[in-house]
């Protein structure tokens, strides 16, 4: 217990002894964790809202006008006993001719000259959760298409194969971002590691000499990297939520999008767990970095 209490004064002792990079390094692995988090969190949301649209997208299937009521039932009951499916809605001519009269009151009249009903019977497909990707959904319409008695499938792919598509470019841009400013936090904390070693290297030769162990006299400095991460990333979730709340607030005085901040979260308290533990390995791997060169320059 005593050892363990040497260690970790020794490793506050370093952090106060140097200030000013101790200080660096906390920023420099906030703002790190901070642009990283900006990308995972608008990553997050609209992983979300990708859900949300997926559960929400009904595939139309539009029926032949010729198609009897036996070869409806037909086609009915093949999509029902289809695995992929979900629900089957069927809407009638006539029901259609309603919907788009209450839905667009100022344009009615555009069908009263027609004579008869121009709408096409249809069923309102709803796939399995499990079968709700772009590519699932593509490969289901195709093979419905090609069914007897249907005349056309529609369903809003483009906007889903849009928001899946940047989603993957937002995953990509958050993967390269938080290498590069890995990279960068990892140096600043290393630096820092070396200058608290400069500063004490009388006294580390001092418990060489007594025969303190190589392991011993690093793990203060160990700790203090961990320190150091552990620091920054809790800082770092504290500006992003900050900027969330003030995002949030701003989204609620916009009429456009009233109702969209109940949409949108922030991180749960695992991920936010998991930014303060990366926030350490970034601060480990710095102390590690450092104290390798220190090493091999002593070498």
């Amino acid at each position: 217990m005593r050892r363990l209490f040497y260690l970790v004064r020794e490793a506050w002792v370093n952090m106060r002894t140097n200030r000013m990079t101790t200080i660096v390094a906390i920023l420099t692995t906030a703002f790190t964790l901070t642009c990283v988090g900006i990308f995972l969190l608008v990553y997050v949301n609209l992983q979300r809202a990708a859900g949300w649209l997926q559960e929400d997208v009904k595939i139309m299937v539009y029926l032949e006008d010729r198609l009897s009521r036996d070869g409806r039932l037909q086609l009915e009951l093949m999509l029902k006993s289809d695995r992929m499916v979900g629900s089957v809605l069927y809407i009638s001519k006539e029901q259609a001719l309603t919907e788009f009269r209450a839905q667009f009151p100022a344009d009615s009249h555009l069908l009263e000259g027609l004579g008869e009903n121009p709408l096409p019977a249809s069923f309102v497909v709803t796939l399995a959760p499990s079968f709700r990707s772009p590519e699932s959904m593509k490969d289901w319409v195709e093979q419905v298409q090609t069914m007897e008695g249907v005349a056309k499938v529609d369903y809003n792919q483009r906007w889903i194969s849009l928001l899946a598509e940047l989603i993957g470019y937002i995953e990509l841009a958050a993967i390269g971002v938080g290498i590069l400013l890995s990279a960068a936090a990892v140096t600043i904390i290393g630096n820092t590691i070396r200058l608290a070693l400069f500063a004490r290297r009388e006294e580390i030769e001092i418990l060489r000499s007594i025969g303190a162990t190589g392991t011993f006299i690093r793990i203060p400095y160990f700790l203090e990297g961990a320190v150091l991460g552990a620091c920054g990333s809790a800082l770092s979730l504290g500006i992003l939520k900050m900027g969330f709340e003030l995002f949030r607030q701003q989204v609620q005085f916009v009429s456009r999008f009233s109702g969209i901040d109940g949409l949108i979260s922030f991180f749960p308290w695992s991920a936010c767990l998991a930014l303060v533990a990366a926030g350490m390995v970034l601060g480990l791997a710095g102390s590690v970095v450092s104290l390798l060169r220190v090493g091999e320059g002593r070498g």
